[in-house]
């Protein structure tokens, strides 16, 4: 089988749980190469955000073209993007490599709840990023900011929204229901081709810093061996929900601790 190659566009997060250091765990584990645009410098732990350095957009473009240039790049995840010129320049660099595969995680907030996107970079990101992309992962709250319209409390509310988001020009959505106060995870993909329903019951722990960006790149990592993207689904969240049982072996921060990549390996 041909060795997958992805790339992740995204900030850091020195603590090892999210952002770039999470999304290259992620795809070593689950058997790609990765490769590594960085947009934000973070300085952040598993309790909070402290600050943020922003790359210059002309810098991003810059890393983009020195990686695809030269390596074979099957597939993207796209997280942390921070502000509008990043966003722009992130989504004119995509229009010219036109990469096959690209996951947009839509990353607004922090598990913290510290903002990672500027409130004027939501409109770019829906106008010239969303139709580029191959899939969005919105939360309900993000969903809801690129709609401009209230968080999804049902999941009759997370369909119709689903579905407002495909009409902006999605190719593929997975809303996840994790903000539902329900004894089960439920999410929602939405495809050309139809709505289909994944649940899983939650998993007990505090430790779910970068579950979200992990969820991604494991979307974005499996994609290439499956023919649609529910079977990618299925494969994904079996995986994390792995990640996420043992993240309690792990002791890391004295907030929420990252999900457990390896666990697999050890």
């Amino acid at each position: 089988m041909k060795r997958i190659n992805a790339l992740t566009i995204a900030g850091t997060d020195p603590s090892g749980g999210a952002g770039i250091q999470a999304d290259l765990k992620a795809f070593s584990a689950l058997g790609a190469y990765g490769a590594s645009v960085i947009t934000a410098l973070v300085a952040q732990n598993t309790c909070g955000v402290q600050s943020v350095y922003r790359i210059e957009p002309d810098f991003v473009a810059a890393q983009l073209d020195s990686v695809f240039s030269d390596l074979r790049i099957d597939t993207v995840k796209i997280g942390m993007l921070a502000e509008t010129d990043i966003v722009e320049a992130v989504a004119e660099r995509l229009a010219y490599w036109q990469p096959h595969t690209v996951v947009l995680d839509t990353v607004m907030l922090a598990k913290s709840g510290d903002p990672l996107l500027s409130p004027s970079a939501v409109s770019v990101m829906r106008e010239h990023l969303l139709p580029r992309v191959s899939l969005i992962t919105p939360n309900l709250p993000e969903a809801a900011a690129l709609l401009e319209a209230p968080m999804a409390t049902s999941e009759r509310e997370m369909h119709q929204q689903g579905e407002a988001l495909m009409a902006l020009g999605c190719e593929a959505v997975l809303m996840k229901g994790g903000h539902l106060d329900d004894a089960e995870s439920p999410d929602w993909l939405f495809t050309r081709d139809g709505a289909r329903r994944f649940t899983a019951p939650r998993v007990q722990t505090k430790n779910t810093h970068g579950t979200g960006c992990t969820l991604s790149s494991a979307l974005a990592a499996l994609r290439p061996r499956y023919d649609d993207w529910g079977q990618t689904v299925v494969e994904a969240k079996a995986w994390l929900t792995q990640a996420l049982a043992a993240a309690d072996s792990l002791e890391v921060g004295h907030g929420h601790g990252p999900v457990h990549h390896f666990h697999a390996w050890w």
